[in-house]
């Protein structure tokens, strides 16, 4: 927990900096970095599931509403 605290208070120009400059910096930069975009590609990763989870609700919901709405002879062609 401790670790990820530290790691969010990396500011992200210090990253880019780092990305930018990735030849001439300390491997202990490049330690930094890396663990920043590995934190933050997991982050990124875990919300893109729950937004298609959430994505996926959505369709379903929509359908069986528009199934409904349909069967009651609501929609013309």
């Amino acid at each position: 927990m401790e670790r990820k605290n530290n790691i969010e208070k990396i500011e992200s120009s210090k990253i880019v900096e780092i990305v930018k400059d990735h030849k001439n910096k300390s491997n202990k930069d490049l330690k930094l970095a890396m663990d920043f975009i590995q934190e933050d590609f997991k982050l990124t990763k875990e919300n893109l599931i729950k937004l298609s989870h959430h994505l996926d609700k959505l369709e379903l919901t929509y359908n069986t509403l528009f199934k409904e709405y349909e069967s009651r002879g609501m929609v013309t062609k």
